[in-house]
């Protein structure tokens, strides 16, 4: 109906919070026995020992509580998310910092115009970029420090915030989806499965390039209609609007000069996000780590930039207050996890799995196994968690049909990477769309015909590997 405006991420998440919460009054609670696997150092089900429980449907109290354990439920590592909370506000209040030097605004300015006529190279290089951080080290809450800085730049060079979203969320999700030494996907299932994660990793490598490649023809082909005709933008009532907010007013004759202090600020700005890489593929940093980083980073911008105590501190808070709406998003979507666990249906969930799985061809397994994960996705957004809950059941059954281990852990990532490109219980999906002010229905509108395409193209990867 023409004038309804569809429901914001907020209200979105706590529908799902609810639907789910309904579901441990209709789902048996349901349990496996769990051993420890030294190798992931996590309590692992074992399979064949599924048991029915005592139901603990989750009720009004349990759903007005999700959002607040959502943010640290001392029980569940997998669904707390205070963490990915205080980095999002972190960041936030250095791009706060940096923005108020004009540092940003100087090198827009000047990176806009030496890329004058050329700037749709900018989405392949960009998209290829990103996907080695998914398919290296599985880049996902990451990519929310990217969105502040990358939207202005692809909206100054005449394209959309569609475009951006786009070029950060499917760049990283397609590498992530062809994982190939993914720590937290790979290596982990592969763990659980107990086979080595070099394993079917030339498949992986063959899903990850073919994807990126429709991936990067998908949205150049969307950007270069909207940079010819700005009318054609799924976001087109929201130009004039994103504009002003993403650029600030910005215009040649108001720009700030790209003097030497600048200068050495963008440096400062490129070189934290270049350190937050190394950190996490090697170092093994996580969320605190990161939030140390910007939080020092702010502190040397703020020193460059000659800003009092004063001033350093209130454009920090006030940095943080813009991403704010994006950290509450990151805790509701991860009280659907919370409501999830407390009722005790995700194994229940898991159960019935392991009983469709029984008794099919090679072929007919591995693709039932394949939507299998896609469902079980939605409700375990988490790589590493769903690695860990769904691989010691599925890995077994695979024997039984005739299909190799390495074969489920492509499978298995696959059908995670895939879904998080679109599943409103992933924070990472929710929260950029939130910095990128693009409701959920519009980013559904945009993707499904690629995710289409990437489903059709896997199940035809995944029948001809089954057969040979």
């Amino acid at each position: 109906m023409k004038g309804m405006k569809f429901p914001s991420a907020y209200t979105i998440l706590m529908l799902l919070i609810v639907f789910v919460a309904l579901l441990t009054w209709v789902v048996p609670a349901g349990v496996y026995q769990t051993q420890l696997s030294e190798e992931l150092g996590r309590d692992t089900p074992i399979p064949g020992t599924y048991e029915e429980v005592e139901p603990t449907p989750q009720g009004i109290e349990e759903i007005v509580l999700a959002p607040i354990s959502g943010f640290f439920d001392p029980d569940s590592y997998e669904a707390r998310a205070i963490d990915v909370a205080l980095f999002v506000l972190f960041i936030g209040g250095f791009l706060g910092v940096v923005t108020k030097t004009g540092a940003i605004d100087a090198g827009i300015n000047q990176a806009t115009a030496a890329l004058e006529g050329r700037e749709k190279w900018l989405i392949p290089i960009l998209m290829f970029l990103f996907s080695l951080g998914g398919t290296i080290y599985g880049m996902a809450e990451e990519t929310l420090a990217f969105y502040p800085l990358m939207i202005p730049v692809i909206i100054g060079a005449g394209y959309d915030a569609m475009t951006a979203v786009a070029i950060i969320m499917l760049g990283a999700g397609i590498g992530t989806l062809g994982s190939t030494v993914n720590p937290f996907a790979t290596v982990i299932a592969s763990d659980a499965a107990g086979v080595p994660f070099t394993d079917g990793i030339d498949m992986r490598l063959m899903i990850y390039i073919v994807g990126l490649l429709i991936c990067v023809g998908y949205v150049m082909r969307y950007a270069e209609k909207v940079h010819r005709n700005p009318a054609l933008s799924l976001v087109a009532e929201q130009k004039e609007d994103n504009e002003k907010h993403f650029l600030q007013g910005r215009d040649e004759g108001s720009m700030p000069e790209l003097t030497g202090a600048r200068k050495l600020i963008l440096v400062v700005f490129l070189l934290a996000f270049v350190i937050m890489v190394y950190g996490v593929s090697v170092r093994g940093w996580w969320m605190a780590e990161m939030s140390a980083l910007f939080l020092v980073a702010s502190i040397v911008t703020g020193l460059l930039g000659k800003m009092s105590e004063e001033e350093l501190t209130s454009n920090f808070v006030d940095g943080a207050r813009d991403l704010l709406g994006v950290a509450l998003v990151v805790g509701l979507a991860r009280g659907i996890v919370v409501i999830m666990d407390n009722g005790q249906i995700t194994n229940t969930i898991l159960y019935w799995s392991e009983q469709a799985l029984n008794d099919v061809s090679s072929v007919m397994f591995i693709n039932l196994m394949f939507i299998i994960q896609l469902i079980l996705s939605f409700f375990v957004p988490s790589s590493s968690g769903l690695a860990v809950l769904t691989m010691p059941i599925m890995a077994p059954l695979a024997d039984f049909s005739g299909v190799a281990r390495d074969l489920v852990v492509t499978a298995y990532q696959s059908a995670s990477g895939l879904l998080n490109l679109v599943t409103p219980t992933s924070a990472v999906i929710m929260g950029g769309l939130a910095i990128g002010r693009i409701s959920f229905d519009r980013w559904v509108v945009f993707v499904w015909p690629l995710l289409l395409v990437l489903f059709v193209l896997l199940l035809i990867c995944f029948s001809v590997a089954a057969l040979f």
